[in-house]
């Protein structure tokens, strides 16, 4: 690692996303490496893979330096968007099911009167 490490603003990190010149951040630190999580904070993303230990050794010779804390955004937190509360009692739906009930029932109804008034005595 770098005896007396630089520290970089965020906004000189993004700057380095590109194919040949790719700087990220992991773990506070930044590495000029090639990868496609460049110009960010990839700490998630390098933890998630589940590095081994000569993985994380290797990461020595691409360390240039500190990242400044004060200069990264701060995360922002999900907001799910709005969804139109469910109604049970739509009109058009409410009808429909009602229906879906009662039309079998008037259906079986029926074949009992016809079986009952065309029976033989």
């Amino acid at each position: 690692m770098a005896s007396d490490p630089k520290v970089h603003a965020f906004e000189e990190v993004a700057k380095h996303n590109k194919t040949k010149d790719c700087w990220l951040i992991i773990s506070g630190k930044v590495y000029d490496v090639l990868l496609s999580a460049t110009g960010k904070d990839a700490t998630n993303d390098f933890e998630d893979v589940g590095h081994s230990d000569s993985a994380r050794e290797m990461m020595e010779k691409y360390y240039i330096g500190e990242i400044d804390s004060s200069t990264v955004p701060l995360r922002r937190t999900y907001i799910p968007p709005q969804q139109t509360p469910y109604n049970p009692d739509k009109t058009s739906e409410f009808v429909i099911k009602i229906l879906q009930f009662l039309v079998p029932l008037l259906i079986l109804g029926l074949a009992f009167v016809v079986r009952h008034y065309t029976k033989e005595k």
